[in-house]
């Protein structure tokens, strides 16, 4: 009985290793074709774990999977969201200890490192300042319908994917990103074609007032 209660005990330790040993890092890089797009992504979590969610277009830099990232992208945000019932679980705009775009003089990529349970995620890349409108993603996004809404940030000669800190050299952005999701069992683009839901005209006004806040209080801190 002893014997059997030892391996018994093996297996499940073998087991768990397995499991723990699914966890992989997933780099992703695309464009945007105008300010209000949203990129997202599903991933799943086997085991509870800290998933770090990074971007490396502002500044540039190597991504998990070994490639260089050339700097010069757009300002990212992004929000993370419970997949099967869609509720906010964070957001995030500038993380702490990314790299200083030397143009710009400022670290504008995100970085974000979240304890996990078990289950499904989705998490949503946007421009600054497309914040999430509410508490649940089929709320939408504050810029949703804006495609040139950097515009009015004061780039010279700039229409879109322009920096918040206006007429400061490096002001003017591109259109690419680069996203790593680290420590998680799968990852996966979701095609654009999918869409993103529309938020309610009450929804859009509350959340454009307190974007425009949040726009002004970025502006006083910069």
């Amino acid at each position: 009985m002893k014997k059997l209660f030892v391996v018994g005990v093996l297996v499940a330790m073998v087991g768990l290793s397995a499991t723990r040993a699914e966890a992989a890092n997933f780099s992703f890089t695309g464009n945007f074709t105008a300010d209000d797009n949203v990129q997202l992504f599903n991933f799943s979590v086997g085991v509870s774990s800290t998933v770090t969610l990074r971007t490396w277009s502002y500044a540039g830099g190597v991504n998990a999977a070994g490639n260089t990232i050339a700097r010069g992208g757009f300002d990212p945000i992004l929000a993370l969201f419970n997949a099967t019932t869609g509720a906010l679980i964070n957001e995030n705009d500038d993380g702490s200890g990314v790299p200083v775009d030397p143009p710009t003089g400022v670290a504008y990529d995100t970085l974000l490192s979240s304890l996990l349970g078990p289950g499904n995620y989705t998490v949503a890349v946007m421009e600054y300042d497309n914040f999430a409108s509410g508490s649940n993603l089929s709320n939408g996004f504050s810029r949703s319908g804006q495609g040139n809404f950097t515009a009015s940030f004061g780039c010279p000669n700039t229409t879109s994917f322009a920096d918040v800190s206006g007429s400061s050299p490096g002001c003017h952005r591109d259109n690419h990103w680069a996203f790593d999701i680290l420590n998680v069992a799968s990852a996966v683009v979701v095609p654009p074609t999918t869409g993103v839901p529309e938020p309610a005209s009450l929804v859009l006004l509350g959340s454009g007032l307190a974007a425009a806040a949040r726009q002004w209080r970025k502006r006083q801190a910069r």
